[in-house]
């Protein structure tokens, strides 16, 4: 299988500094992360700021009954307009996923750039067509709404 790209953005209508502080703070991705999804951090990371080369262990179930770990790394950080991260250990053979913030029209606009890849050669490929793409765009929809329901939309 090819690293599959995909971008979401969407807009905050919260000063940029309340919506960095927010998605800076690792602990609010379980705000984030449907429920279904069992999903457990397991570092401490409670009020610390990420920071480059921080890592983040968590347990994660993708699918019912299917538990998995989970590592990412914090690679890359602009304060205020974006910061990557990397999966080090988990369900995917790629994972690298941007975080960019832009100060407009009186908010922010949030985009999430992507690149994925899941193992395991055309099973893999097959998995990725029948479920796991579907699943990624789950998350993100999910993720979309619940940032609504925190920050509020566009009038």
């Amino acid at each position: 299988m090819q690293v599959k790209r995909k971008e979401w953005q969407q807009w905050i209508p919260r000063p940029l500094n309340d919506v960095w502080h927010f998605f800076s703070r690792p602990e609010n991705l379980n705000d984030l992360t449907p429920g279904d999804m069992s999903f457990q951090i397991l570092s401490d990371i409670k009020d610390t700021p990420m920071y480059e080369g921080m890592m983040i262990c968590y347990k994660v179930s993708p699918f019912t009954g299917i538990q998995m770990d989970w590592v990412t790394e914090i690679t890359h950080i602009s304060e205020g307009r974006f910061f990557v991260d990397e999966q080090r250990f988990g369900p995917y053979s790629m994972w690298h996923h941007e975080h960019h913030f832009e100060a407009r029209d009186g908010g922010v606009l949030m985009r999430d750039i992507l690149h994925y890849k899941v193992p395991y050669g055309p099973i893999g490929t097959l998995a990725d067509a029948l479920f796991v793409d579907k699943k990624i765009e789950q998350i993100f929809g999910y993720r979309q709404k619940a940032v609504e329901e925190m920050f509020g939309t566009k009038p």
